[in-house]
């Protein structure tokens, strides 16, 4: 049976999260791969240059942020593992940690319940607005609900499932170098004209990352909603992204709501289609529905990384 590095990682996210004080002091890892990746996308993204050699690079970007995150990663859990002898384990559990988000995630989600709970629509938004990119000033109550519904179920997978996926493949190097595609996906993996050429290969990188963890992760919000597989299969693939729908539509299937939909960014509508086929009225009974969901996945998650590590 292997150390339970995974389990531990797990239960020190699920119990403290990352602490308002740690983050106030030192920030939070995640934090030095941003600052490395907009340094890198000042100096050499600039729009005089041609999108070819604006997409070397991005590429060169990535290497270099996968050798940031890997090679530090993996030198400390091979001093953890060879000078710490039977609890190195332990230290490699702690330094896993602050790339799950199972408490954060939860945390957020639920503050735009709170908010509704007390029919406080302008605190709602502002709370959903820290979890999603869409414009958010004018959602109503059901808008409201659904993007953090929305979020909830795309962020099990980029915050918990993926991560802990190439944690149990590749140890602390896996994880680490997952977060900082993620990290890189979401800063500069968009389609519009300043960085569909720079950020090519981080989006493209980050697909590949998450193409098993995000059908994982489907399959157990499924699990854990008692339903939504016919939903699954028919609507993941609705999602402009290869991954997301994934989740998505599971966790639209299981609450029996319609997701996604017309959105509009920084003014500008997107009429993007629907995922699922019931109702389009949101509350926040429907986000305490969707947390409890979203906990039982959360469990499923534990008990396969508990199978995982004892098989090996």
């Amino acid at each position: 049976m292997a150390d339970p590095v995974a389990l531990a990682a797990l239960a020190a996210d699920a119990a403290f999260g990352w602490p308002h004080a740690l983050y106030r002091r030192i920030g939070h890892p995640v934090g030095l791969f941003a600052r490395l990746i907009e340094t890198c996308e000042v100096h050499w993204n600039r729009p005089d240059r041609a999108p070819s050699k604006r997409r070397w690079l991005g590429i060169a970007t990535l290497c270099l942020l996968v050798l940031v995150a890997g090679g530090p990663a993996w030198t400390a859990q091979h001093l953890a593992l060879t000078h710490l002898g039977r609890w190195g384990w332990i230290a490699v559990a702690l330094m896993a940690w602050p790339a799950l988000a199972q408490r954060s995630l939860f945390d957020h989600v639920r503050a735009v319940a709170d908010a509704l709970e007390r029919g406080n629509l302008p605190a709602a938004r502002t709370a959903v607005g820290a979890i999603v990119g869409r414009d958010t000033a004018s959602l109503d109550e059901s808008g409201i609900a659904r993007a953090a519904i929305e979020s909830l179920a795309e962020s099990f997978c980029d915050g918990i499932a993926a991560p802990l996926f190439w944690l149990l493949l590749f140890g602390l190097p896996g994880i680490w170098i997952y977060k900082a595609v993620n990290t890189a996906d979401s800063l500069i993996g968009h389609r519009e004209a300043r960085w569909r050429a720079f950020g090519c290969a981080a989006a493209r990188t980050d697909d590949v990352l998450n193409y098993v963890p995000a059908r994982i992760a489907g399959a157990l919000l499924c699990l854990a909603g008692a339903g939504g597989w016919a939903t699954l299969w028919r609507d993941a693939g609705k999602h402009a992204s290869p991954n997301a729908g994934w989740p998505e539509a599971a966790m639209a299937g299981a609450l029996g709501l319609r997701l996604a939909g017309p959105i509009a960014y920084d003014g500008v509508m997107h009429d993007k289609p629907w995922i699922g086929d019931g109702s389009m009225t949101a509350s926040a009974f429907d986000i305490d529905h969707a947390l409890r969901i979203y906990m039982g996945a959360c469990a499923l998650l534990w008990l396969v990384a508990g199978g995982v590590q004892w098989a090996l």
